[in-house]
C-alpha cells in the first residue's frame, strides 16, 4: 500500500469469481488501480468486461453465495476492506463509500416512500433523531435539485420520473457525505439532456464535498468530459490505465484504439460507416488464458500470446498497458 496522503483507494491483484454449473468462472482477474482524493477515475469497457463486478467486489456486495473475492487487497483510507469485520464494513458501506446503482427503479424499494429510504440511510450511520434525519433528507433532495422536496419525501418511486429517481439515488449515496462515490452507469436509460444534468450534478457535489469518484460507463464521451484518470477493462482485466489526457491523445492498446475509433466524430466524412470492433466479448468460460483480446483483434495472434498472459507494465510515467506483442501499439 502507498503511503501517499492524497491516495484514498488502492486496489491490488483483485480477483473475483462465481460458482456456476460449469464450475468456477473468474469475472475479475488480478485487477489493479488507484484513486486519489478529490479525483475522478473512469472505468470503461463493453458490457461483460468486469466493470460492475469490480465495483461490487470493493464493497463486498457480490451476489451470495455464488460470488467470491478470491484474492487481492482493497486499501481504503488505511484499511484493507477485504479483511475488516462485517460491522466495520457495514459502517464503511453507505457511510464512507456511497454507491449509485445502475437501475434506480430496482435499487429503490417500491413499497417505501422516498423519505423513509433516505432517513434510513441517515439513521444507520449517524446518531440523530428521526426528525433530524428527515431534515437532512429534505436538504439533500434540495441539493440534487428536486423541486418541492418537502412533498417528494412522502412520495413513492413509481411517482417520480426516471431522472428524478436517479437524483434520489444520488441523494441516498451522498447523504452521509462519503469520501468515495461509486457511480455505476449513472445515466443509463436517461435522455441526453437529463444525462448531462446528472453528470454536472455529480461534479458539483464532488467539488462541494471534496470526495473521490469512480465513474463506471461504456460511454467514452462521458469519460472524456468527466474523468481525470481512466481504466480500460476487457475480459475481466485492465488492459490500459492512464491519465485521461494521455489515454485519448496516445492510446497504446488495440482494444482502447478500437473503442476510440467507434466514437462518432465531426471531422469524419458524412455518411461514412462507423468503425466497430468485430465479434463480441466471449463468455467467461470461453476466455483465452493469454491475451483476452486475441479473438477479436485485427492482427492474428500466435499460440503463445493466446495462452500466456501478457505482462502489465508502466510504459511511461503514469501510463500502464498490457503488453501483448500483437495488441500493444506503443
Amino acid at each position: 500500500m502507498s503511503d501517499s496522503p492524497r491516495q484514498l483507494l488502492e486496489v491490488t491483484d483483485l480477483r473475483a469469481a462465481f460458482d456456476t454449473e460449469s464450475g468456477e468462472l473468474t469475472a475479475v482477474d488480478d485487477v489493479d488501480f488507484k484513486v486519489d482524493r478529490g479525483r475522478t477515475l473512469g472505468i470503461v469497457g463493453e458490457s461483460g468486461c468486469g466493470k460492475s463486478v469490480s465495483a461490487l467486489s470493493l464493497i463486498r456486495l457480490l451476489p451470495q453465495p455464488m460470488g467470491k473475492v478470491k484474492k487481492g487487497e482493497v486499501w481504503f483510507d488505511g484499511r484493507d476492506l477485504l479483511r475488516v469485520d462485517d460491522d466495520e464494513m457495514h459502517a464503511v458501506r453507505g457511510g464512507e463509500i456511497g454507491m449509485i446503482f445502475q437501475e434506480p427503479m430496482t435499487a429503490l424499494n417500491p413499497v417505501h416512500t422516498i423519505g423513509r429510504q433516505l432517513t434510513e440511510a441517515v439513521l444507520l450511520h449517524q446518531k440523530v433523531t428521526p426528525k433530524e434525519a428527515l431534515e437532512q433528507a429534505v436538504d439533500m433532495l434540495k441539493r440534487v435539485r428536486i423541486p418541492a422536496p418537502e412533498i417528494r419525501v412522502g412520495e413513492y418511486p413509481h411517482q417520480l420520473s426516471g431522472g428524478m429517481r436517479q437524483r434520489v439515488m444520488i441523494a441516498m449515496a451522498l447523504i452521509n457525505r462519503p469520501k468515495l462515490l461509486i457511480a455505476d452507469e449513472p445515466t443509463t436509460a436517461l435522455d441526453v439532456t437529463v444525462q448531462a444534468q446528472i453528470l454536472a450534478l455529480i461534479e458539483d457535489l464532488q467539488e462541494e464535498m471534496g470526495m473521490a469518484v469512480i465513474l463506471i460507463t461504456h460511454d467514452l464521451g462521458v469519460i472524456a468530459e468527466n474523468c481525470d484518470d481512466v481504466v480500460v477493462m476487457y475480459g475481466g482485466r485492465v488492459v490500459e490505465w492512464a491519465p485521461a489526457v494521455d489515454l485519448f491523445s496516445d492510446p497504446l492498446h488495440a482494444y482502447t484504439k478500437g473503442l476510440l475509433r467507434s466514437i462518432p466524430r465531426l471531422d469524419r466524412e458524412r455518411k461514412t460507416k462507423l468503425p466497430t470492433i468485430r465479434g463480441n466479448v466471449p463468455a467467461l468460460d470461453e476466455m483465452p488464458s493469454g491475451c483476452r483480446f486475441s479473438t477479436r483483434a485485427d492482427v492474428e495472434h500466435d499460440e503463445k500470446s493466446k495462452n500466456e498472459r501478457p505482462p502489465f507494465e508502466e510504459v511511461k510515467p503514469g501510463h500502464w498497458v498490457e503488453k501483448c506483442p500483437f495488441c500493444y501499439q506503443g
